[in-house]
């Protein structure tokens, strides 16, 4: 881990991805910021969505991170991300990465982690460049259910089946333990994403693509649905969709991938 990332723990908080928007729309952020809640009271997902679960079922931290990159040019890091969520759980859990894919590990573009088909988590983020020339601050929040995933089931009225890394290991890793091994995979992909782009994950994220070569539906606020095949991503992190006469690149960060009924 990186001798400049401030760490930062808190009991309850509404949220820690807001928290730290708070600070980089202040001007306030100078060095890499991780921040981890016991509970947070006004967590959310994706497109605002909220997603509470009892505080001792999940992990839920945000980190702060400065690119030397544009905002334009960060295309594909969420599934970079979710790379380093992957590294970071094969390292705390003591396991392979060929073992987390061999008991249903996989990345669901562009932002969710799935065990066998169940959602075990997401990312959510954030931020921009306050002006031309400065660093562009993202706040990447994360969070991931650690166990009792029929309780937290049951807590949701969207149908979402709910998957738990107590599924993946007899052994839970101590929390403070799994969230330290997270930060250190997240800083070293991060800087390398800032250096190389998302090319460099390519190929690597393909290997965990949950839909790769499946029928899918992709919908979006205000879009009619689209249906085509997956058909991995470029070089920029698009999904690819192959239709009849054509593949298309899907770029938009609010899509929803969900296997065709």
């Amino acid at each position: 881990m990186t001798a400049n990332c401030i760490l930062e723990r808190v009991n309850e908080t509404r949220s820690t991805n807001d928290d730290l928007l708070e600070r980089w729309r202040a001007g306030e952020l100078i060095d890499p910021v991780a921040r981890i809640a016991h509970k947070q009271t006004a967590g959310k997902g994706r497109a605002g969505r909220s997603w509470l679960t009892n505080p001792d079922d999940s992990l839920c931290f945000s980190i702060a991170f400065p690119f030397k990159r544009t905002p334009a040019q960060l295309s594909g890091l969420s599934l970079s991300v979710g790379l380093a969520v992957i590294a970071g759980i094969a390292q705390a859990c003591n396991l392979s990465e060929r073992e987390l894919q061999r008991a249903g590990l996989c990345l669901k573009w562009p932002n969710d982690l799935l065990l066998n088909r169940a959602k075990l988590g997401g990312i959510l983020i954030e931020g921009g460049q306050a002006k031309s020339g400065d660093s562009t601050w993202m706040i990447i929040g994360i969070g991931i259910n650690l166990r009792n995933s029929e309780a937290i089931e049951s807590n949701l009225d969207n149908g979402l089946k709910v998957g738990s890394l107590a599924q993946l290991t007899d052994s839970l890793p101590d929390i403070e333990y799994l969230w330290l091994q997270l930060i250190a995979s997240l800083e070293h992909i991060l800087a390398e994403f800032d250096l190389y782009g998302f090319d460099l994950y390519k190929e690597h994220w393909m290997k965990w693509d949950a839909y790769r070569d499946q029928s899918v539906c992709i919908s979006g606020v205000g879009k009619d649905p689209i249906y085509g095949i997956a058909k991995g991503v470029d070089e920029k992190g698009a999904l690819l969709l192959q239709q009849q006469n054509q593949t298309i690149a899907i770029h938009a960060g609010d899509v929803s991938l969900r296997m065709q009924s």
